[in-house]
Protein backbone atom coordinates (compact mmCIF):
# COMPACT_ATOMS: atom_id res chain seq x y z
CA UNK A 1 0.00 0.00 0.00
CA UNK A 2 1.60 3.53 -1.32
CA UNK A 3 0.62 5.46 1.83
CA UNK A 4 1.22 9.39 2.07
CA UNK A 5 2.68 10.87 4.38
CA UNK A 6 1.26 13.23 6.95
CA UNK A 7 1.77 16.66 5.59
CA UNK A 8 3.00 18.17 8.80
CA UNK A 9 4.46 17.65 11.92
CA UNK A 10 3.84 14.25 13.83
CA UNK A 11 5.36 15.17 17.02
CA UNK A 12 3.25 15.36 19.96
CA UNK A 13 1.76 18.40 20.63
CA UNK A 14 1.03 19.24 16.94
CA UNK A 15 -2.40 20.04 15.88
CA UNK A 16 -3.86 19.37 12.60
CA UNK A 17 -4.81 22.35 10.15
CA UNK A 18 -8.25 23.42 11.61
CA UNK A 19 -11.22 22.57 9.24
CA UNK A 20 -14.01 25.30 9.48
CA UNK A 21 -17.39 24.77 7.98
CA UNK A 22 -20.18 27.37 7.04
CA UNK A 23 -23.17 28.09 9.13
CA UNK A 24 -25.20 25.04 9.64
CA UNK A 25 -28.51 25.66 7.39
CA UNK A 26 -32.03 23.71 6.47
CA UNK A 27 -30.51 22.76 3.40
CA UNK A 28 -27.41 21.00 4.99
CA UNK A 29 -29.76 18.96 7.38
CA UNK A 30 -31.78 17.82 4.31
CA UNK A 31 -29.06 16.53 2.49
CA UNK A 32 -27.31 14.91 5.11
CA UNK A 33 -30.70 13.33 6.12
CA UNK A 34 -31.27 11.85 2.63
CA UNK A 35 -27.22 11.49 2.04
CA UNK A 36 -27.66 9.12 5.72
CA UNK A 37 -31.01 7.99 5.28
CA UNK A 38 -31.31 9.78 8.70
CA UNK A 39 -35.15 11.63 8.56
CA UNK A 40 -35.48 11.92 12.38
CA UNK A 41 -37.86 14.34 12.44
CA UNK A 42 -36.15 16.47 15.69
CA UNK A 43 -33.50 17.14 12.60
CA UNK A 44 -35.90 18.34 9.39
CA UNK A 45 -39.57 19.71 11.01
CA UNK A 46 -39.77 22.90 12.98
CA UNK A 47 -43.06 21.65 14.82
CA UNK A 48 -41.89 18.38 15.62
CA UNK A 49 -38.74 19.73 17.12
CA UNK A 50 -40.73 22.75 18.68
CA UNK A 51 -43.22 19.68 20.28
CA UNK A 52 -40.34 17.77 21.70
CA UNK A 53 -39.04 21.31 23.29
CA UNK A 54 -36.61 22.64 21.13
CA UNK A 55 -36.89 26.48 20.05
CA UNK A 56 -35.71 24.96 15.97
CA UNK A 57 -34.46 21.63 14.65
CA UNK A 58 -30.16 20.98 14.77
CA UNK A 59 -28.03 18.92 13.29
CA UNK A 60 -27.47 15.24 13.22
CA UNK A 61 -24.86 14.62 15.44
CA UNK A 62 -23.24 11.88 12.89
CA UNK A 63 -22.98 15.25 10.45
CA UNK A 64 -20.61 16.85 13.12
CA UNK A 65 -18.28 13.37 13.09
CA UNK A 66 -18.74 13.20 9.21
CA UNK A 67 -17.05 16.58 9.45
CA UNK A 68 -14.18 14.98 12.26
CA UNK A 69 -14.43 12.61 9.42
CA UNK A 70 -13.32 14.76 6.36
CA UNK A 71 -10.90 16.71 8.81
CA UNK A 72 -8.71 13.24 9.10
CA UNK A 73 -9.04 12.60 5.41
CA UNK A 74 -8.10 15.77 4.52
CA UNK A 75 -4.50 14.88 6.39
CA UNK A 76 -4.00 10.99 5.93
CA UNK A 77 -5.76 8.07 3.11
CA UNK A 78 -8.64 6.78 4.73
CA UNK A 79 -7.05 3.12 4.32
CA UNK A 80 -4.95 4.99 7.04
CA UNK A 81 -7.47 5.15 9.97
CA UNK A 82 -7.27 2.55 12.41
CA UNK A 83 -9.86 3.76 14.90
CA UNK A 84 -12.23 7.08 15.33
CA UNK A 85 -14.73 7.58 18.22
CA UNK A 86 -16.31 10.50 19.47
CA UNK A 87 -18.52 11.37 22.53
CA UNK A 88 -21.49 14.29 21.46
CA UNK A 89 -21.17 16.93 24.33
CA UNK A 90 -23.75 19.59 22.51
CA UNK A 91 -25.80 20.21 19.94
CA UNK A 92 -25.16 21.99 17.44
CA UNK A 93 -28.00 24.52 16.23
CA UNK A 94 -28.96 25.89 12.90
CA UNK A 95 -26.39 28.92 12.41
CA UNK A 96 -23.70 27.30 14.12
CA UNK A 97 -20.40 27.64 12.06
CA UNK A 98 -18.30 24.26 13.20
CA UNK A 99 -14.50 24.13 13.26
CA UNK A 100 -13.58 20.74 14.24
CA UNK A 101 -9.52 20.32 14.97
CA UNK A 102 -7.07 17.61 16.36
CA UNK A 103 -4.01 17.54 18.30
CA UNK A 104 -1.40 14.35 18.56
CA UNK A 105 -1.26 13.09 22.04
CA UNK A 106 0.74 10.20 21.44
CA UNK A 107 3.11 8.52 19.39
CA UNK A 108 3.20 4.63 19.41
CA UNK A 109 3.81 0.78 17.41
CA UNK A 110 1.73 -1.84 16.94
CA UNK A 111 1.32 -4.35 14.40
CA UNK A 112 4.33 -2.86 12.75
CA UNK A 113 3.55 0.22 12.21
CA UNK A 114 4.14 3.67 13.80
CA UNK A 115 1.04 5.48 14.93
CA UNK A 116 -0.25 8.37 16.21
CA UNK A 117 -3.27 8.90 18.27
CA UNK A 118 -5.07 11.96 17.96
CA UNK A 119 -7.68 14.47 20.35
CA UNK A 120 -10.28 15.34 17.81
CA UNK A 121 -13.07 18.06 18.55
CA UNK A 122 -15.72 20.42 17.01
CA UNK A 123 -16.39 23.73 18.54
CA UNK A 124 -18.93 26.06 17.12
CA UNK A 125 -18.23 30.44 16.56
CA UNK A 126 -18.78 30.74 20.45
CA UNK A 127 -16.09 28.66 21.50
CA UNK A 128 -18.77 26.16 22.96
CA UNK A 129 -17.46 22.68 22.11
CA UNK A 130 -20.09 19.87 20.72
CA UNK A 131 -18.36 16.72 19.93
CA UNK A 132 -14.50 15.10 21.96
CA UNK A 133 -13.36 12.28 20.42
CA UNK A 134 -9.72 10.37 19.55
CA UNK A 135 -8.38 8.79 16.70
CA UNK A 136 -5.78 6.69 15.83
CA UNK A 137 -3.97 6.93 12.44
CA UNK A 138 -0.89 4.69 11.01
CA UNK A 139 1.90 6.79 9.35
Amino acid sequence: MNQRQAPFDVTVGATLPPLELPPINRTTLALFAGASGDHNQIHIDTDYARKAGMVDVFAHGMLSMAYLGRLLTQWVDQRQIRSFGVRFTGITHLGHKITCSGRVVERFEADGEQRVKLEIETRNQYGDTRIVGDAVIAL
